[in-house]
């Protein structure tokens, strides 16, 4: 069966699911929601992702909403193929997995996405950007990625030196940083650098990183 994607195709984290299918090897269907719209917020979409959030999968009638959990699921489940052990399942080796999920949850998300939202967000809406909360934020991720660069001195990824779904849930948001808004958070940092060139070269990011 084909694994149903309901999302819109350039929503951040409609790719970031696109793009563990595609480490998987596993087909998919986008199933577009106009956003844009409001789509999302209807009574039929919230039936199956009650905070009317994209995106949520539907695999052979089993829904699934959070795109974390979503590509935990499709890593596990077809654990066999693709690119291996995206979920560890060492004992030593998940937990550190699980730190370096903690890590990009707490130390990354929040800022990227804050700033995506002033940045972005704000202005589909018809918003101006709160500059100095953004400098703000740029300020804390600053300081958040001096100490990605002393962890990736260390080792290729942050959960060791293989990589796991950890280095590749920063895709989507470091994407819009780093690139679409160019902010240059790299340059001083060569480890982080390195570590940012090697995962977002990966053809499976490639493939979906304008959208999915």
């Amino acid at each position: 069966m084909v694994i149903k994607i309901h999302g819109h195709a350039v929503a951040p984290l409609v790719r970031l699911v696109a793009e563990v299918c595609q480490e998987k090897e596993v087909p998919y269907e986008l199933v577009n929601v106009e956003v844009y719209k409001g789509e999302h917020k209807t009574p039929a979409f919230r039936e199956f992702q009650p905070f009317g959030q994209v995106p949520y999968m539907d695999d052979d009638g089993f829904i699934l909403y959070e795109s974390r959990a979503i590509c935990r699921y499709i890593a596990k489940k077809y654990a066999p193929q693709g690119t291996p052990n995206l979920v560890p399942n060492d004992p030593k080796a998940e937990a550190l997995f699980e730190q370096a999920v903690s890590i990009e949850a707490s130390s990354f998300y929040p800022f990227a996405l804050g700033i995506a939202t002033e940045k972005i967000i704000k202005k589909h809406r018809g918003l101006e950007p709160n500059e100095a909360r953004v400098s703000e934020l740029l300020n804390h991720l600053s300081a958040k990625l001096d100490v990605y660069e002393v962890i990736l001195g260390k080792q290729a990824y942050l959960a060791g030196d293989s990589i796991t779904l950890a280095d590749l849930f920063h895709l989507p948001y470091g994407t819009i940083v780093f690139e679409e808004l160019g902010y240059d958070m790299l340059g001083d940092r060569p480890n982080v650098a390195r570590w940012w060139k090697k995962i977002t070269s990966r053809p499976s990011w490639v493939a979906v990183k304008v959208k999915a």
